[in-house]
């Protein structure tokens, strides 16, 4: 019997927040939009652009989870920057990494961080499978690749 292809609409990521109301003015912020649904611990974003179906919930916790980062990859450096420039606007605090190698690829990316720790990045590959001798950069996941230990404001 042959497996039917699924279409998939689009993506769900869901994170636990410490305070939903203090994440959902953040969101509303970095992705330009107002939540679809917002409930006593629970607030969800339903995004055409990236597609994204992102929820919150309010969950206690003490560390930091053990989620790596978070991003947006777009199609050219102006989009970082237009994303960046949008961010700022809004308030938010960026950092940048421009022709930077890391995750073996040449990219440029703008970084802000949540209320409870959470990274994300907006960013543009401008040359992928950069080879290792080349690499100068920490592989992916070393502790310095992608750090964003020092956000600023932008």
């Amino acid at each position: 019997m042959a497996m039917e292809t699924v279409r998939a609409l689009k993506a769900h990521l869901a994170i636990n927040v410490k305070d939903v109301e203090r994440s959902v003015n953040f969101y509303r912020k970095m992705f330009g939009v107002e939540p679809s649904k917002v409930r006593r611990g629970y607030a969800k974003f339903d995004l055409n652009n990236p597609p994204l179906n992102f929820s919150l919930n309010e969950e206690p916790f003490n560390n930091q989870g053990a989620l790596s980062h978070l991003g947006i990859q777009v199609g050219s450096t102006q989009d970082v920057l237009a994303m960046r420039q949008r961010w700022i606007g809004e308030g938010l605090a960026t950092r940048d990494e421009m022709s930077t190698v890391c995750c073996h690829a040449l990219q440029d990316k703008s970084w802000v961080r949540d209320p409870d720790g959470n990274e994300w990045e907006v960013f543009v590959v401008l040359e992928d499978n950069v080879s290792e001798k080349n690499n100068v950069a920490q592989p992916c996941c070393e502790p310095t690749c992608c750090a964003t230990t020092d956000i600023g404001r932008g």
